[in-house]
């Protein structure tokens, strides 16, 4: 009667022993430790790719705790290098200033060059997605796919994109020196380019009325990001246009980097009736949705421009309105970042990017690394500055939206006889 007691009471002592040499000091981590292994966790459990890259991720973990931790420091050296694995430049280890700093721009307000930039993961090299409308960078002629090859003097490819964003923050008044290899030239100019760091204001949207050359009323309202007031402030000025009895809109997405995918879903639900305006995938490969749930404010004709500095959420409101016939783009193929990420809070107030799905359009496109091919084509000269023509006499892209919506306008009068 004892010995099935003894088996017993072996094969728990052996599970115990093999636990504690599985897992190196997993009742007594060091509060660096645990901020590894919560990164870990949150990586293992929302990550897009279920291989990891194609390594084995349970392993890795145990190898990195296994790692002497003498600091706080170490341990963010060593969360880098774990993330790394992943090949995933949107995935990141964001330090409690750069996560303040984050979650301060997609408020509204930032100090700095106004650049917002992400690491080509083909190239490896820095590269710009926009300049913020009125920035330092944008006066300075920094465009869309321009390539930031040192800041201060430091090779940008020795530093991870938080740390290059943290290299051009600063106090107002103080210098950054870049040096930039500017795109769309045969001669791959290499510039050197000092900006004064300045308080940048991001007021989203911008809108005018604007007479028609067949003196028409169209509506034109520029979005330069999609932060916390966006959704509030489009919706006002639609209602705005609205009274005014316009005809049509043109919706300007040029330079939009994205920002907060809520506010794209909303401000497409603005535009749109009850359809799909977005679908993710998941590791699972399972399918979600987001949806317009209420009328369109407006039935108005409308068109959208974009450029190669339109991107992400942008991406996700330009496509919408493209697949499902609402609006007519105009302008140039756009960035092409088809991922979508998740801000999570770590306990020493840090915080943790991570790229938790890829999106499709409505029509199923993934549009990664790819961007979207407008309905019409309209190229800007590399050289004109965007920031300063937009919406003007001198903008060719504006005036061919201009002559979009008069055409559609009387299309539309001539069906309707």
């Amino acid at each position: 009667m004892k010995k099935p007691f003894v088996k017993i009471l072996c094969l728990l002592l052996l599970q115990v022993i093999f636990w504690s040499s599985w897992a190196p000091n997993a009742w007594a981590l060091t509060s660096d430790q645990m901020l590894l292994n919560e990164t870990w966790k949150i990586v293992n459990q929302a990550y897009v790719d279920g291989t990891f890259n194609h390594q084995n991720w349970w392993q890795l973990r145990e190898k990195t705790l296994k790692q002497p931790l003498k600091d706080r420091a170490a341990a963010y050296d060593a969360i880098r290098t774990m993330l790394a694995t992943l090949n995933d430049p949107y995935t990141r280890l964001l330090q409690p200033a750069q996560y303040r700093s984050l979650q301060t721009s997609t408020s509204g307000e930032l100090t700095g060059v106004g650049l917002q930039i992400a690491v080509n993961a083909d190239t490896g090299y820095l590269e710009v997605i926009s300049p913020i409308e009125g920035s330092p960078a944008a006066i300075a002629h920094l465009l869309p796919r321009d390539q930031i090859l040192q800041i201060d003097g430091v090779l940008t490819t020795d530093l991870t994109l938080d740390e290059a964003a943290e290299k051009m923050r600063g106090k107002t008044g103080t210098v950054v020196v870049l040096e930039v290899k500017h795109s769309g030239n045969k001669a791959e100019a290499i510039e050197t380019v000092a900006l004064k760091r300045d308080r940048i204001e991001i007021n989203p949207v911008r809108s005018e009325v604007r007479k028609a050359p067949d003196g028409s009323l169209l509506g034109y309202i520029r979005l330069a990001q999609f932060n916390a007031n966006a959704t509030k402030d489009l919706k006002t000025a639609i209602e705005t246009l609205e009274a005014q009895k316009v005809k049509g809109y043109i919706l300007d997405l040029r330079n939009n980097p994205g920002g907060l995918l809520q506010a794209g879903v909303e401000i497409a639900d603005l535009w749109m009736d009850p359809q799909p305006i977005v679908y993710t995938v998941d590791r699972h490969g399972l399918l979600g949705s987001f949806e317009a749930t209420t009328p369109a404010l407006t039935q108005a004709p409308m068109v959208v421009l974009v450029n190669r500095g339109t991107a992400s959420a942008s991406e996700i409101l330009a496509g919408a309105l493209q697949d499902t016939g609402r609006a007519t783009l105009v302008g140039e193929r756009t960035f092409g970042k088809g991922a979508i990420q998740s801000l999570f809070d770590l306990s020493d107030g840090s915080g943790l990017a991570v790229t938790i799905a890829t999106y499709e359009t409505p029509n199923h496109r993934n549009i990664n690394k790819v961007g979207i091919e407008p309905d019409r084509e309209v190229l800007l000269e590399p050289a004109a500055t965007f920031d300063g023509i937009a919406g003007s006499d001198s903008d060719r892209q504006y005036l061919a939206a201009v002559e979009q919506l008069t055409q559609t306008q009387v299309a539309a009068s001539g069906a309707s006889l």
